[in-house]
């Protein structure tokens, strides 16, 4: 049997282990933003009413992203902690498992997206453009999400390794595949037929079966950690117990996310398409910003989860303050850019005057509160990793739930328009100030004992 070598997540400084993990995760989600960024702008050529369409089915496309990455935090955080124990056989079972719920949340997702896609939009539009775009769109992207649900299960299990080049590797193949398809696809090039919105939605999916395929394949190559065998597999229940403990909070909070974008699409349909259009920008655009900080917490879920599993205080706070400064670094930056040069990122789109208009002041105000959300994503992610995933719960509740939409509505019909996106500022200063509250709880009671 070859030996198992130490892993690097206990042995390399963190000064040193944090960047070199985070770095290709970041590249590689900085590709995934550009995918977002560019499907849209095609997606905007087409028509406005196209833009809306995809921003309506966005939140079910969340849903999916939710449910796929939390249940691959709780793989990766509850397999760091096995490995950190070096109880291999554990780890090994937590991986089979892992992907066997990983199927059954693309099963259930493309029984939804079969039969309930059109029902779906019309609960927002009577817009035949829109419905009949809108929905094709969606019924592709969840029947056909197998890809996405497996790369990203599959991608996690190679973070536990140390090496995220391999995770960078599999992400840019999908989401470069899905960037040079999507042009094709959308307006018939090379002799194919312009399929439109649906060809954004194929574009998609093919991008995503390739990177899953390249996932795969690295993993049987490359990773020697974590031993994936299905000879006589059964349902482990206190493998899944374990990842869902961690994972179903993830899950849950992130779908919030999803529940939060269909109150806000409802409030903002209420004065104008275009205002939904300018939320669906928004969300493309913030992923530049977002998805650089999700690439450090993603590095820094598996450092924290192996070492307190091998028990090393020390490693677990110089790596939570080093996420922090990078981090806030990121969100600064992206809260300039956001400042300085709103109606160029919207000319991105292909925006008219109207949606300039009112997307300018929205990414001004949003943008305010960047770095309230940065400190809370990170302190969140340190929780996951210590197995409290339900604080972050909390946080994602009182955020998205108790404090943006009522907020969002009170402004809307109070004040106007303009006033709605002063409700991400008020929600992201209480997130802030819960996740410090429960870091100092979680500190004394976990940390501290080490």
């Amino acid at each position: 049997m070859e030996e198992r070598k130490e892993n690097i997540m206990g042995t390399r400084p963190v000064s040193k282990l944090l960047p070199g993990m985070a770095f290709p995760i970041m590249l590689s989600m900085l590709v995934q933003a550009l995918y977002n960024v560019v499907d849209s702008i095609f997606v905007s050529m087409v028509s406005e009413n196209a833009l809306t369409s995809v921003s309506l089915a966005f939140p079910v496309q969340s849903l999916m992203i939710a449910v796929s990455v939390g249940t691959g935090v709780g793989i990766n955080a509850l397999l760091s902690r096995r490995l950190g124990e070096r109880n291999f056989e554990a780890a090994n079972r937590v991986a089979a498992n892992g992907i066997f719920i990983t199927v059954l949340s693309w099963a259930a997702f493309a029984v939804f997206g079969a039969l309930g896609s059109g029902f779906f939009m019309r609960a927002f539009t009577q817009n035949e453009e829109i419905l009949s775009g809108g929905t094709a769109y969606l019924r592709i992207v969840t029947v056909l999400s197998l890809g996405l649900f497996m790369s990203v299960t599959m991608e996690r299990v190679l973070q536990v390794t140390g090496n995220t080049t391999y995770q960078m590797i599999s992400q840019m193949v999908g989401a470069v595949t899905n960037i040079a398809l999507d042009p094709v696809l959308i307006f018939g090039l090379l002799g194919l037929p312009a399929l439109g919105v649906a060809g954004a939605a194929w574009a998609t999916v093919i991008g995503q079966f390739c990177g899953m395929t390249t996932a795969l394949v690295i993993n049987h190559l490359k990773n020697h950690e974590v031993r994936l065998q299905f000879k006589g597999f059964r349902p482990d229940g206190q493998a899944i117990r374990g990842i869902y403990q961690v994972g179903l909070p993830s899950i849950i909070m992130q779908s919030i996310g999803s529940v939060m974008t269909v109150g806000m699409n409802k409030i903002l349909i209420e004065f104008t398409e275009t205002a939904v259009s300018v939320f669906g920008v928004y969300f493309k655009l913030q992923s530049f910003v977002f998805m650089p900080v999700f690439g450090v917490t993603n590095a820094l879920v598996p450092i924290v989860g192996y070492n307190y599993g091998a028990r090393s205080k020390e490693r677990i706070r110089q790596a939570t303050r080093l996420a922090l400064g990078m981090v806030l670094a990121i969100m600064a930056a992206g809260t300039l850019i956001f400042q300085l040069a709103p109606r160029w990122l919207l000319g991105l789109f292909n925006a008219s005057e109207t949606m300039i208009g009112i997307g300018i002041p929205a990414l001004r105000i949003i943008s305010v509160s960047f770095c309230f959300a940065g400190a809370a994503i990170t302190l969140s992610s340190v929780f996951q990793a210590l197995g409290d995933g339900v604080l972050s719960l909390i946080m994602s509740v009182v955020r998205q739930l108790l404090l943006l939409l009522p907020s969002a509505y009170l402004l809307a019909r109070l004040v106007g328009l303009d006033a709605v996106w002063f409700s991400f500022l008020i929600a992201e200063a209480a997130s802030v100030t819960l996740a410090v509250v429960f870091y100092r709880r979680v500190y004394r009671d976990k940390i501290a004992k080490l």
